[in-house]
Order: C-alpha cells, then structure tokens, then sequence
C-alpha cells in the first residue's frame, strides 16, 4: 500500500507552492502529470489485485455454502431414513464446514472493504488528475499569455529607448545649431575693426574731404565769374 501512502501524499502536497518554486511551470505541470499517471497506473493494477481477490473469496464462500446446506441435506435424508449414525456424521460435517464458511465471511467481508476502499481511492485519483488536467490547461493558457505581455513589455521598452534616442538626438542638434550661432556671433565680431579710435578718423577725414571739395567747386566758381567780366571789358 506504499503507493497509495506516496499518491496521497502528492495530492495532499501544495502543488501551487511546488509550481512557485519552479523556472518553468509548464515543464514542472506536465512531469508532476507524468509522474501522477505512472501512479494512477501502479493504484489501477493494486485495485485489480484486491478486487480479484473479493472475488475469489466470494466464490470460495459460496462453494462453502453449498457444501453446508448438502450435509444438512444428507442428514435430513439419513433421518427420513431411520440412518442416525449416517445422519450423525452429516451434521458433524456441516459444522466443520460452518466453522470454514465462518472463516470464509470474514475473509471475503475484509476482501470486499479492501476493493470498496480501492476503488473509491481509485475513482478519487482518477477524479483529482481530471481536474489537474483542467488546471494544466489553465496554467498552460496564463503562461502563454505572460510570454505574450513580456513581449509586449519588451517591444515598449525598446520604443521607449527609440523614443530616448529621439530625443538625445534633438538634444544634440539643438547644441549644433547653437553652436552655430556662437560661431557666426565670433565670427561677425573678428570683422570688426579692433580699435574704435580709426572710426573716429575716418569720420573727421571724411567730413574734411567734403569740405575741401566744396572749397575747390567755389574757387571754381569765381574763376568762371572772373573770366566772363574780363571778356565783357576787352569787347
């Protein structure tokens, strides 16, 4: 009966906390199947073990019975016919075959509440390995769906990196551009004269310029004047 000591133990065990402990559930679910199918097997023929045996104490029982009730029989015979000493030893082997038949219930009642408690064991194995198929199937269907969510999560953290990138990407054209500028700006100063003092000259030569050349169109002038009243005097 060590078999059944072992499957009770199995089916009794936290079989959730047994799954926890496991990499795979899957792979633990499918062998922890496994291993309650080979049992299941082992309680099967154990159970056909126990029911053969009801049987042959049934019929062993019966064979006995029949014996008595022929010996009672004899004897009522042997009576009618006035055979006491006959009758007699009819009847001492009735109770010798009571005394067996007695014996005999015994054995087939023990026999027979053995296979009663197999085959409810049986049925109640066979039952609770139904129900983890049912189970297995469930477990089966959550992992595939946590296989699905972990790609899921893995396609988003990889669009969240993309999504970094992107955006370390706008962070080193926004330093480009002004960069850029910080080097236009130096480049716009670097034209420029380094000393103002040469713009202050350039604006009083420019200023003594214009003067000189308004003097000279005067000069001009008069001369043209001059030149005209000497040509009026020699007419």
């Amino acid at each position: 009966m060590s078999i059944l000591k072992r499957f009770t133990d199995i089916m009794s065990s936290n079989i959730n906390a047994m799954l926890d402990k496991c990499e795979d559930p899957v792979k633990m679910v499918d062998q922890l199947m496994r291993n309650l199918n080979k049992d299941l097997n082992e309680v099967k023929v154990e159970t056909a073990s126990v029911m053969a045996e009801e049987s042959r104490a049934k019929r062993e029982l019966n064979e006995c019975q029949v014996e008595v009730n022929k010996m009672l029989d004899y004897a009522k015979r042997a009576v009618a016919a006035g055979n006491d000493d006959d009758a007699r030893r009819f009847l001492e082997k009735k109770v010798t075959l009571s005394e067996k038949l007695t014996l005999l219930q015994t054995k087939y009642d023990t026999a027979r509440s053995n296979s009663d408690k197999m085959k409810s064991m049986y049925n109640k194995i066979s039952s609770q390995i139904e129900e983890l198929n049912e189970r297995r199937a469930v477990i089966k269907a959550k992992m595939a769906t946590a296989k699905i969510q972990e790609k899921v999560n893995s396609i988003g953290n990889s669009v969240n990196k993309s999504t970094a990138s992107m955006d370390s990407f706008a962070r080193m054209e926004e330093k480009a551009n002004r960069m850029l500028d910080e080097a236009n700006a130096m480049a716009e100063l670097n034209a420029k004269p380094v000393d103002d003092i040469d713009d202050l000259m350039g604006k009083y030569n420019t200023n003594n310029s214009s003067v000189e050349d308004e003097l000279a169109a005067l000069k001009g002038n008069n001369d043209a004047v001059e030149d005209m009243l000497n040509k009026l005097k020699s007419e």
